[in-house]
């Protein structure tokens, strides 16, 4: 009988052993899933602050450059998604070396056609081809010191 006495007190310690360590598990885990919504949230408000200030950039040349128009700032915040959409196809398409980051002359052409095309999905920005190459030459030059992409 003594026997049993012991074999059941040691399987309540290694219950509340068992218990305790569920508790801990679960604690860790809320917590790297804390973590993870805190580095999403980051994530998105840093994006949200790049096509914010892509959109000013796009403004500016608007204002600046012949050739070069975005109504308003809805106008050129739609574009400057639309912008980055079809300048990650272009890159996912023909490889890096087209990034307008590679600060060659194919990067610089291909931000150019890129802008060139956008107009043609947002209603609210009207582009010449000249537009194109001027506007992708000052945003280059404007990205140099204000950098609009997450690196």
């Amino acid at each position: 009988m003594t026997f049993l006495l012991v074999i059941d007190r040691e399987l309540d310690n290694i219950d509340k052993i068992i218990e305790s360590c569920s508790r801990v598990y679960y604690e860790l885990l809320a917590v790297n899933i804390i973590n993870e919504i805190k580095m999403e949230v980051q994530f998105m408000i840093g994006m949200i602050i790049r096509f914010i200030v892509s959109a000013l950039v796009l403004m500016l040349v608007s204002f600046i450059l012949p050739g070069f128009k975005v109504a308003g700032f809805t106008g050129a915040l739609i574009a400057a998604i639309v912008i980055a959409i079809l300048g990650f196809i272009a890159e996912s398409l023909l490889g890096e070396k087209v990034s307008p980051q590679s600060r060659g002359i194919v990067g610089f052409i291909t931000a150019a056609v890129v802008i060139y095309f956008a107009q043609y999905l947002v209603p609210a920005m009207n582009v010449t081809w000249w537009g194109a190459l001027l506007a992708s030459l000052v945003i280059g030059i404007i990205d140099a010191f204000v950098p609009t992409e997450l690196r």
